[in-house]
């Protein structure tokens, strides 16, 4: 049932509650991560010694870790019937590697922390957003995951702020900083230990392997065409990293930098609820092109110029663009992908969007050195273009886009 053809005598959904449980648990979690996060590259330079090439080394092997462990994480929730259980064991195993950053004396050891946390956020993500899809009901669902998503986000621009205030006033001490952030992981294991509850599944339905020839069949071209659409969104957005150098060619002083994660993050975190709710109410393809549009000015505004004017107003733009398409991009996931095989849906789209941000990333530093800024921003501008084109131009998706299945 589409939102234009719901009944009006039906009283209005409401987003459950333990949605908003989710993502004060991913809020808690953010802030844990980005205390350290955006500390660690400094910290394994100035006090372990590290080579830059280490931090990438670390870095790209988190990472690849994540993408490999989303994939089975979700086919194991589908082929189990049950998501919390694996939600409650990857946030555990991200706040037991909390610990280990403030204990490290050793590069070695901050790489098995950064191992141990990845792991655990590649156990818990697409398990999550498939509880999330099991938890909402249909007619709210994109409201769900915007109010998730900007929770989430909340956090993420929280943390690095507190890193900022905490080292300014501990005169740097970095393993005291990382010692707090022991703290607010902690609380979102428990938050999701006691504050939400799985739906029951049917009990006398036998397991199924959701990898299976037959299983992934079932999977239709509405779901591949959205995996296809977030992989190119995500060839025209690279990595956040590169809104930094902008910026820091603009005169940023480097012990700044951070605050463009935190503009970025807070435009980001104030636009994902009101488009998800949106989301709910017009056609999936019309915010698509929204979203590609305000990436496509970003991408210019950073080519044209690394004055703060125009930097600032690109780096805003930036994270108008994830508030309008990620939660946007996991409801179409979960509209579009049978209800029990949502785990799996999730890990592979969120496996191809992955490795679309390591090549685009690649290609973006590429770029970066051999041409400068401006090509590698309006490399951006070209694919976000391309992906413009393939929405406008191309087959429109039928009402089934937006069929809820399940």
């Amino acid at each position: 049932m589409t939102p234009e053809h719901r009944s009006a005598d039906k009283p209005a959904a409401r987003i459950p509650p333990a949605i908003w449980a989710l993502g004060f648990v991913s809020l808690l979690m953010d802030v844990s991560s980005e205390l350290i996060h955006g500390l660690l590259p400094v910290f394994l330079v100035t006090s372990l010694g590290a080579s830059a090439l280490a931090v990438g080394l670390i870095e790209g092997m988190a990472e690849a870790t994540a993408l490999i462990v989303k994939v089975f994480s979700g086919a194991l929730s589908d082929y189990w019937g049950r998501r919390k259980p694996l939600a409650v064991l990857g946030y555990g195993l991200g706040a037991l590697s909390k610990p280990l950053f403030a204990l490290a004396a050793s590069v070695g050891l901050v790489l098995a922390a950064r191992l141990i946390d990845r792991i655990g956020k590649g156990i818990r993500g697409a398990p999550r957003d498939a509880l999330v899809a099991d938890i909402a009901p249909a007619e709210v669902r994109g409201a769900a995951f915007g109010l998730r998503q900007s929770l989430d986000t909340v956090g993420a621009f929280l943390g690095p702020l507190a890193a900022m205030g905490l080292m300014i006033a501990w005169a740097n001490d970095f393993r005291a900083v990382f010692w707090v952030a022991v703290i607010p992981a902690a609380l979102a294991v428990l938050l999701l230990v006691v504050g939400v509850r799985e739906p029951q599944r049917d009990a006398d339905k036998a397991p199924v392997n959701p990898v299976r020839r037959e299983q992934l069949q079932r999977l239709s071209g509405a779901y591949w065409w959205v995996v296809g659409i977030g992989a190119v969104f995500t060839l025209a957005r690279f990595s956040e990293a590169f809104l930094i150098l902008r910026a820091e060619q603009g005169g940023l002083p480097i012990a700044f930098t951070p605050l463009v994660l935190v503009a970025m993050n807070g435009v980001y975190a104030l636009a994902a609820y009101p488009f998800g709710w949106l989301s709910d109410r017009i056609r999936h393809d019309r915010l698509l092109v929204l979203g590609l549009a305000v990436l496509l000015v970003a991408d210019l505004l950073l080519a044209w110029s690394n004055h703060w004017t125009w930097v600032w107003a690109g780096v805003a733009l930036w994270g108008l663009h994830l508030g309008i398409t990620q939660g946007l991009l996991a409801t179409m996931v979960a509209d579009t992908a049978p209800a029990d095989l949502r785990g799996t849906a999730f890990g592979v789209f969120n496996l191809v969007s992955g490795l679309a941000m390591l090549a685009a990333s690649v290609l973006a530093g590429w770029l970066w050195d051999a041409f400068g800024a401006p090509l590698t921003f309006l490399a951006g501008a070209l694919f976000s273009a391309l992906a413009l084109a393939a929405i406008v131009l191309g087959p429109r998706r039928p009402a089934a886009d937006r069929r809820r299945a399940g």
